[in-house]
C-alpha cells in the first residue's frame, strides 16, 4: 500500500501516533536545555483517545517553552498547534497528512541542500507518497519508509492485544529516524562552518 492509502485506512490512534511520530523526527535539539522530549505525552494516548486534549496541552505548553532552533522547530510548533482537539478519524487524518508531508519536506530539505527541490513540474514528494518514490534522495526514500513502517505496525496491530509492543516500534523506528536526520543536519552545519 502507498503511504497515502494508509493514511486513509488507519484507525485515530494510528494516525495520531504517526503524525506525532513525524513531528518528532523532524524536531531539532534543544538549545536552551529546555525539555528534550516536549512530545512525550502524546505517545502513549489511548486507543478511545481518553486524555488526548490533556496531553495534546501538556505537550503545546512544552513546545512553547522551547527556544525554536530554527525555522524547522517553528513548523514543528504550528503543526502540533493545528493538531485537532477532537480525537475522531476525519480530523486527525488532515493532520497526519500535513504532518506527514512536513516530515518528508524537511527531510527533502537535507537531501538536497544546494536548494535544488526538483526540476519537473509534479510535485515529486506527491508521487512519492502514493507510491512512486523514484528520483527521491535518500533521506525522503528513508523517511518515506519509515512512515510506511509505522504506519502497518500501528494498524495491523490496533486492538489486539499486542498494541503495547506496536506502540513500542513505531516509538522506536521515529527514534531511529530522529538520529539520521540529527546527524545529516550536524554534518552539513560541519560543512558549513
Amino acid at each position: 500500500m502507498s503511504l497515502l492509502e494508509l493514511i486513509a485506512a488507519a484507525d485515530g490512534r494510528s494516525l495520531a501516533v504517526s503524525a506525532v511520530a513525524c513531528l518528532d523526527r523532524c524536531l531539532p535539539r534543544p538549545v536552551d536545555g529546555s525539555e528534550p522530549d516536549p512530545l512525550r505525552p502524546l505517545r502513549a494516548v489511548r486507543a478511545d483517545g481518553r486524555e488526548w486534549d490533556a496531553r495534546l496541552g501538556a505537550a503545546r505548553a512544552a513546545m512553547e517553552e522551547r527556544e525554536p532552533a530554527d525555522d524547522v522547530a517553528e513548523q514543528v510548533r504550528q503543526a502540533l498547534a493545528a493538531a485537532p482537539g477532537d480525537f475522531s478519524a476525519a480530523p486527525l487524518r488532515e493532520w497526519a497528512d500535513a504532518c506527514s508531508l512536513l516530515a518528508l519536506e524537511v527531510h527533502r530539505r537535507f537531501d538536497t541542500p544546494g536548494g535544488d527541490l526538483g526540476v519537473d513540474g509534479a510535485d515529486p514528494l506527491r508521487r512519492c507518497r502514493a507510491g512512486d518514490p523514484d528520483g527521491s534522495g535518500p533521506l525522503v526514500t528513508g523517511e518515506l519508509r519509515r512512515q510506511i513502517q509505522i504506519l502497518e505496525i500501528l494498524t495491523e496491530a490496533a486492538g489486539t492485544a499486542g498494541d503495547g509492543a506496536a506502540l513500542r516500534r513505531a516509538v522506536d523506528l521515529s527514534t531511529e529516524g530522529r538520529r539520521v536526520l540529527r546527524a545529516v543536519v550536524s554534518r552539513q552545519a560541519r560543512g558549513r562552518g
